[in-house]
């Protein structure tokens, strides 16, 4: 028990990366996501393309390859970002491509009659959208949607390979150096709890909008 208290600090620092890495990723992968989502299904043949094409790369590719291109390729063509903003820019664009498709699997699984129903009661196209459809996209992918996000937060231990000092990097740091798995235990703990957490935010999103169908 002393052992841990004398490593907890350290652990929770790193924690305090992962957290941010994850906060904001979602925060902007999300919309951004949505956006391409809509230009895929809405957008001129050209922009479905371009979208499609991204989501493929992205997609197609390991999220490590992505992050040490943009960390270390980027460089030769004269763009340096620091260690959090070129993380930051791999996360979110790699995530964005998952959202993207979550949310037009949601937009395409919403059958015709609604976009019908809402015709005959002389909605807009947009105010079909935005008050029949998107209710229940809302609602299709928050599982998904979750489960990309408890994702992330695992994905995040990626930011090693850049240098950025995350839970799961100072846990192998404390192992090495004093022989020991209790810090990778404690590393597991600590994703563990985030990921509680989540799940229990979710299912109470997940009951609050099932009292509206």
């Amino acid at each position: 028990m002393e052992y841990i208290l004398l490593i907890l600090p350290y652990m929770l620092e790193g924690l305090g990366t992962t957290l941010i890495v994850f906060a904001i990723t979602a925060i902007v992968s999300i919309p951004l996501g949505f956006f391409l989502a809509i230009a895929r299904l809405r957008g001129s043949k050209a922009l479905s393309w371009i979208v499609q094409t991204y989501i493929l790369i992205m997609r197609g590719t390991p999220l490590l390859l992505q992050l040490i291109f943009i960390y270390l390729g980027l460089p030769l063509v004269g763009i340096t970002l620091d260690r959090l903003p070129a993380s930051l820019l791999a996360f979110i664009l790699n995530y964005a491509a998952y959202f993207a498709e979550i949310f037009r699997a949601g937009i395409e699984s919403i059958p015709q009659g609604q976009y019908e129903a809402g015709r005959v009661l002389g909605l807009k196209e947009h105010e079909i959208f935005l008050k029949v459809v998107l209710p229940q996209v809302v609602k299709r992918v928050i599982p998904p949607t979750a489960n990309e996000l408890m994702t992330l937060v695992k994905d995040t231990s990626l930011v090693y390979v850049v240098g950025m000092g995350d839970v799961l990097r100072a846990a192998k740091i404390a192992a090495v150096r004093d022989v020991t798995l209790i810090p990778l235990g404690l590393a597991g703990v600590l994703y563990l709890i985030v990921i509680g957490i989540l799940t229990m935010l979710f299912k109470r999103a997940e009951t609050k909008l099932s009292y509206y169908r």
